[in-house]
């Protein structure tokens, strides 16, 4: 089953991070992931995609121009309306406005019919409520939550999408 990260990255943050995401995503037998840059998006993977996860920088506490514009327009070309949805960001600070970001890339992912999912507390340590934020210069030690949540979404989406 395909599945696909999008994010933009000046940096190189949000890039690492995705791609981290899409591993965890793999771990999981049957599943396919790639990650894409807003500026590159393959739309033929993302329309055959059950799931999509789009990350951000996070800037003035909020999404990038970029993530904000491709929701608000490209975007509607991947056919989004019944996947899963998720979101993560990066941020300089830890109270730099990660899960005002992420929020606001579920909000469209709501209204643009998508289903959101992020294992809340219900799967137990680490609770990722939102979705994950990294922080900058401390990326290795948020890799393992951003695998875990790769694997978490990639679980729900086979559990919700495969054949019984």
């Amino acid at each position: 089953m395909k599945m696909a990260v999008l994010y933009h990255s000046v940096s190189g943050n949000t890039k690492t991070m995705a791609e981290v995401i899409a591993e965890g995503m793999q771990s999981v037998a049957g599943v396919a992931a790639k990650a894409f840059s807003v500026d590159d998006v393959d739309e033929a993977w993302v329309k055959e995609s059950k799931c999509v996860v789009v990350g951000t920088p996070i800037y003035l506490a909020s999404v990038s121009g970029k993530v904000k514009s491709w929701l608000e327009g490209p975007c509607k070309k991947c056919e989004l309306a019944g996947k899963i949805g998720g979101a993560f960001a990066t941020a300089d600070y830890v109270h730099g406005g990660g899960e005002l970001g992420i929020r606001t890339i579920l909000d469209h992912m709501m209204v643009l019919g998508m289903l959101t999912y992020s294992g809340g507390g219900a799967l137990g340590k680490p609770v990722i409520h939102l979705g994950p934020v990294a922080i900058g210069g401390h990326l290795e030690e948020s890799k393992d939550v951003f695998l875990l949540y790769g694997k978490r979404m990639a679980e729900k989406t086979l559990e919700i999408f495969s054949e019984k």
